[in-house]
């Protein structure tokens, strides 16, 4: 049932050998991390409430350990491949690092429909997911979190019958827990919020002004973006189309962000009728929308080489993990399109894990107002960094080339701290 792969992870290897194309990081990267350091793969038996029995591919995937335990989300969906999950591990190593938290990168998955499982499938799904995984989790070799269609619920059960099975209750062993257990406050915000603190910092220092007016589309309108909305819209911004899997909604004039979010808070999904003024639109028509910014904030290469051409946006907020392709990045880049790369513009939820990790370890939990305050700090710093390293450099600045080899340079250096390199 366990097992190791080492089949080198192919977006991550285009992405590390652009960098090493132009002489920025040092040709060690395309042994060091053109490939992950662990991948266990699984097959969990579910018993079904109908007395049936299947199995469920499950992977955990550890990209690098070098500064610190794994990191990484788990996410339940049907498309998830073990692929996807080592692109993604790879992004959480160097989110860590961009963002200088002590963590590596790691990241886990379930080949599952959620929707169609009954609340008791789905914990004992959560549960076999944990004894498949656990020679590998531990609050100082690898800890999960919640990712798509998985929520402080699942990691409830996830850290109790971690706790069932090594005698012993550890809480930092996972984080986006609920607080009764000793999750953080801004947990659920803090990946939304710290997208709008980094898109608030780029027009701040870029521009020199503030996000007032600035026309924003939001693709996706779960946790993520709907906590993006909401921020955004709180600062100024004008978000005047958002979508899910359900609908696309767009006015030029701006969405009634408030009766979105009441109907999501109600629905736990976008309702389409509940701006009156909003006309649909086609999902794919959002991505072609006369708009400032575009935040994907849903699934991967959702900005591809068939739709990049077509975007209208004059910045790319990636709110999702690995929204824009390789080759849509080539071409956003030749249209002077400037991108927020990932690993910065969603950061703010692996920023809040470690604030939560941190609570655990000392026992004292912090306000909302504390952890949303040290969240902006962090986030408003690291942007302002990357900013500062866009000096001299060719318009439009490539920010995910110098985050990554900001991160990059991180990681290295731990490696040499630790022996690994010369």
């Amino acid at each position: 049932m366990l097992g190791i792969d080492r089949v080198v992870c192919e977006d991550c290897k285009v992405r590390i050998g652009e960098l090493v194309a132009r002489g920025v990081v040092p040709s060690v990267v395309n042994e060091l991390l053109a490939k992950p350091r662990r991948v266990v793969t699984a097959a969990l038996p579910l018993r079904h409430d109908d007395g049936t029995v299947r199995l469920y591919n499950a992977f955990r995937v550890l990209y690098s350990d070098a500064r610190g335990p794994g990191k990484g989300g788990i996410r339940f969906h049907p498309d998830v491949t073990e692929e996807e999950v080592k692109v993604l591990a790879f992004l959480m190593a160097l989110k860590c690092a961009l963002v200088d938290v002590p963590f590596g990168g790691a990241k886990g998955g379930v080949s599952v429909d959620p929707t169609k499982l009954s609340k008791g499938e789905l914990e004992r799904l959560s549960r076999a997911y944990v004894r498949a995984m656990l020679p590998v989790l531990g609050s100082r070799t690898d800890i999960p979190a919640p990712d798509v269609n998985t929520n402080e619920e699942v990691m409830g059960w996830m850290v109790d019958e971690y706790a069932l099975l090594t005698g012993r209750y550890d809480p930092s062993t996972f984080t986006g827990k609920p607080l009764e257990i000793g999750g953080s406050r801004g947990r659920r915000e803090a990946t939304g919020w710290g997208g709008a603190f980094v898109l608030q910092t780029y027009f701040a220092e870029a521009h020199q002004r503030s996000l007032e007016g600035v026309r924003v589309a939001v693709q996706g309108f779960g946790n993520v973006g709907a906590h993006l909305v909401h921020k955004l819209s709180a600062l100024g911004a004008k978000v005047v189309a958002v979508s899910d899997a359900s609908c696309a909604i767009y006015n030029p004039d701006g969405l009634d962000v408030s009766a979105l979010l009441a109907a999501k808070k109600e629905h736990n999904t976008l309702s389409c009728v509940a701006d009156a003024h909003a006309r649909r639109i086609e999902h794919q028509e959002l991505f072609h929308l006369p708009v400032d910014v575009l935040a994907p904030a849903a699934l991967a290469h959702q900005v591809h080489s068939g739709n990049a051409k077509e975007v209208r946006a004059s910045i790319v907020l990636e709110m999702a993990n690995d929204p824009v392709t390789p080759e849509a990045d080539q071409i956003l880049a030749q249209k002077g399109v400037v991108v927020i790369p990932d690993i910065l513009a969603n950061a703010g939820g692996v920023v809040v894990s470690y604030f939560e990790w941190i609570q655990n370890h000392e026992n004292r939990y912090w306000s909302f107002e504390e952890v949303m305050r040290a969240l902006e700090e962090k986030m408003t710093a690291v942007t302002r960094d990357l900013l500062a390293r866009c000096a001299g450099e060719k318009q439009p600045c490539p920010l995910r080339a110098i985050a990554y080899e900001l991160a990059i340079e991180r990681i290295l250096s731990a490696e040499r701290a630790r022996g690994h390199i010369s």
